[in-house]
């Protein structure tokens, strides 16, 4: 027999705000999460992204909150009773739908606050008084150094994506803030993944609280079909305009690793024909929303997005998300494809995987305890042979979403092994190179290279070798007639001993 929301004990008012949303029966998650919450127990809820979490927390904090509601219009009359705080600008945004959504009938007062945009409206709303307040960390603590707000009255706190915000570094912030709140309250933490290092910090925050996992940790719902596509690197972006305008797909979510790679792609992916627009963090609140808005409304087939943005997308009937990048974190995937597959509707969850990605895809598989299916592309099959054997060191290159180029890897293959180069050539390389102001390996001017560690004797340099260069082959000591500039300003004339690093002089106008 089904649960109904009437036998949860809610006010006939929130139950009206319910009705109104064309809900009659709770997730597992609200079936499991509103009794004890309304009993006011602290809470440690998990579940999968799209289960009906929000909700989870925001009716029976309504309903607990209600005998403190009143039209009253002194800010004295409405202090801050509830606390919710999420890790991004996106979440917030639509927690605070949410609780304004189910509160309509309810005279409570709430505000959201997050970075990105003016903080003087913000101000005035506090000022004016709210039971409910939604917020990320960082800029909670820009309003109480600013003294815009108290927290000495709140009831109820809520730590919404947990781990997210332990991820982000946000946990000395949020030890300030619970420094400011009343130890006697009710706390509730709720994500769609536990780690066990979020289980000892609620062990710290949390007294005797109720665990709720209606899923088990790190599970992905089975509604999302998953795929892999092997790839190389330098094809994902040709692969993935390929399957969106072969399967004519409408709506795809991609996300990538970086903020400038995902601009980078969107304008890609304009330029194949394809309408893209990009969300990350570097983008301000309004065009984030306005990005979102244009995806959702289907202006835009695709929008690009960092995993910033993994987090408080709701968007309903998503039917693709495509990992251009796999995500460094196993968990992030367990987030990221959670955008679709939502509320009972079936989506896709493809993955496009070049050959230094495959460590990153085990670690996956071995999260979610399955096998992701993989299927190459007729036409795109990744040619391993492309790619060394062994890890690619891609520190210094311009682009990293871009392969490194075929002399960058010869160059760092001379670097990596000096001695396996005659030095004639180096020399004549060195030669050829010198003044024309090319790239170098590390993106800097290339140093002569010091013979003191590439010969395993202590030379003897004589002032005349300076002008005539050197007579063996063994060791360059100049190069293109000019003394390098480890044996400069009188330096030549001093023997140095085998691996001693020589003092590094400032550069001259000459040498510039």
């Amino acid at each position: 027999m089904n649960m109904s929301f009437d036998q949860l004990n809610l006010s006939p008012e929130i139950l009206r705000a319910i009705a109104d949303q064309g809900y009659t029966e709770p997730t597992p998650i609200q079936a499991q999460a509103i009794p004890p919450i309304l009993e006011g127990k602290d809470i440690m809820g998990g579940a999968q992204t799209g289960t009906g979490k929000t909700a989870g927390f925001t009716l029976p904090m309504l309903h607990r909150l209600q005998p403190h509601a009143n039209i009253s219009v002194s800010p004295a009359k409405h202090p801050i009773r509830a606390l919710i705080l999420v890790p991004t600008r996106e979440l917030a945004a639509q927690v605070y739908e949410s609780v304004k959504t189910y509160g309509k009938y309810l005279p409570l007062k709430c505000a959201v606050v997050y970075g990105g945009v003016n903080i003087d409206p913000q101000v005035k709303e506090l000022r004016a008084g709210v039971e409910i307040l939604v917020a990320t960390p960082g800029r909670l603590l820009d309003h109480i150094e600013q003294k815009t707000m108290n927290l000495s009255r709140i009831e109820i706190l809520i730590l919404d994506e947990a781990d997210r915000m332990l991820d982000m570094g946000f946990m000395p912030d949020i030890k300030r803030i619970l420094a400011l709140i009343p130890p006697q309250r009710q706390s509730l933490m709720f994500s769609a993944t536990f780690s066990d290092e979020i289980k000892k910090l609620a062990d710290k925050l949390l007294k005797q609280p109720v665990l709720i996992e209606v899923a088990r940790r790190n599970s992905i719902t089975e509604l999302v079909t998953h795929v892999v596509h092997p790839i190389d690197r330098e094809r994902k972006r040709e692969l993935l305009t390929h399957l969106i305008k072969s399967q004519d797909l409408k709506q795809v979510l991609v996300f990538v690793r970086t903020k400038h790679g995902a601009g980078r792609l969107a304008q890609q992916l304009e330029r194949d024909g394809i309408t893209a627009t990009a969300i990350h963090g570097d983008k301000s609140q309004p065009q984030r929303t306005q990005a979102l808005a244009e995806f959702k409304e289907g202006v835009v087939r695709v929008l690009v997005a960092t995993d910033v943005a993994a987090r408080g997308l709701d968007i309903e009937d998503l039917p693709h998300v495509v990992n251009f990048e796999l995500p460094t974190t196993p968990e992030d995937y367990v987030h990221r494809i959670g955008r679709t597959g939502r509320a009972g509707t079936k989506g896709d969850a493809i993955s496009l995987v070049c050959e230094d990605e495959h460590e990153l895809l085990e670690g996956i598989e071995k999260l979610l305890k399955i096998k992701l299916n993989v299927e190459a592309v007729a036409g795109f099959e990744a040619e391993t042979s492309r790619h060394p054997k062994g890890p690619v060191d891609d520190r210094h290159r311009p682009n990293r979403n871009e392969p490194a180029r075929p002399e960058q890897k010869k160059q760092s293959e001379s670097r990596r092994h000096p001695t396996e180069a005659h030095p004639s050539s180096r020399s004549r390389e060195l030669k050829k190179h010198e003044g024309s102001g090319e790239y170098r390996p590390g993106g800097r001017a290339k140093q002569p290279e010091d013979p003191l560690f590439t010969q395993p004797y202590t030379p003897s340099v004589k002032p005349s070798d300076t002008a005539s260069g050197p007579s063996n082959g063994t060791a360059s000591a100049s190069i293109g007639g000019k003394p390098s500039d480890h044996l400069r300003r009188g330096q030549q004339t001093k023997p140095l001993p085998a691996l001693f690093m020589p003092r590094v002089l400032p550069k001259t106008k000459q040498d510039e």
